[in-house]
């Protein structure tokens, strides 16, 4: 007998739509505070400054209300799990979309623009809605769940480019390295290496011998932040494992073909 077809994981849509608007909210807030020498920073995404890396952020709310405030779409046709994988092939394509609407604007008010049309937006729609995406048609449900992967990542880059301490929704970072996780077990389906990111997740992946009880053989245990940069390529594996940010053990328990999850 073919072995039982994983259930996706489910997230709760209220507290998504909170942590989305919240988490929006502590990047605005924090923004509004920098001055022009922190704005020219190198954001180390890229080549984009600070000042750019803060635009791209507004835009991605910005771009949820457009989407929703177009006709909606007939079906859904990418997951959750499987956006991670579609995004590589649009950054550019994003990256100038985010130019040309924001350009020329206050980032000040880039945010209360942005954060009004989101909040207004998603009042006016519900989860089941499927909306009309560059990436894929998906369900506002879905799509909510990764804008907090890129509200995230996004913060942690702003806080490591500034040394600053902007908040991260717990929602937020769960969600995040929930879906950034089973991401990782759906590219290398399997039960050979268990990857634990307390408190939040805990996936089987990789092809091999499945573990059933006990200690199993080949682990790989981090935490949440640093599991989100290892998946986005902020980290890199054998830095983080030999930093003691990652431990591994087993002879199966070594993920460096296997990240990033997302670029």
């Amino acid at each position: 007998m073919p072995p039982a077809k994983k259930r996706a994981r489910t997230y709760d849509a209220v507290k998504i739509r909170a942590a989305v608007a919240a988490q929006f909210g502590h990047v605005g807030d924090a923004v509004r505070e920098l001055g022009e020498e922190e704005l020219a920073r190198p954001s180390g995404v890229g080549e984009w400054s600070v000042a750019e890396l803060a635009a791209h952020i507004a835009w991605i709310a910005h771009s949820l209300a457009a989407g929703l405030a177009r006709p909606p779409a007939a079906v859904p046709e990418l997951t959750a799990v499987e956006w991670p994988f579609a995004t590589a092939s649009l950054a550019g394509k994003i990256a100038e979309a985010a130019k040309e609407t924001l350009g020329g604007a206050p980032l000040p008010e880039l945010y209360e623009r942005a954060g009004a049309r989101m909040a207004e937006e998603l009042d006016a729609n519900p989860g089941s809605r499927v909306m009309d995406l560059w990436i894929g048609d998906m369900t506002l449900a879905d799509f909510l769940v990764t804008r907090t992967v890129e509200l995230v990542v996004h913060t942690d880059d702003l806080n490591r480019a500034l040394g600053a301490e902007i908040p991260i929704e717990r929602q937020a970072l769960a969600a995040c390295t929930r879906l950034l996780a089973d991401a990782l077990a759906l590219k290398a389906p399997g039960g050979s290496v268990e990857v634990r990111i307390p408190p939040f997740a805990v996936v089987q992946c990789i092809e091999g011998p499945r573990h059933t009880r006990g200690t199993p053989p080949n682990v790989v245990e981090t935490d949440p932040l640093t599991w989100i940069r290892l998946a986005t390529g902020r980290t890199d594996w054998a830095a983080a494992v030999e930093d003691a940010q990652v431990r591994a053990s087993g002879e199966r328990a070594d993920l460096s073909a296997l990240l990033p999850v997302m670029s």
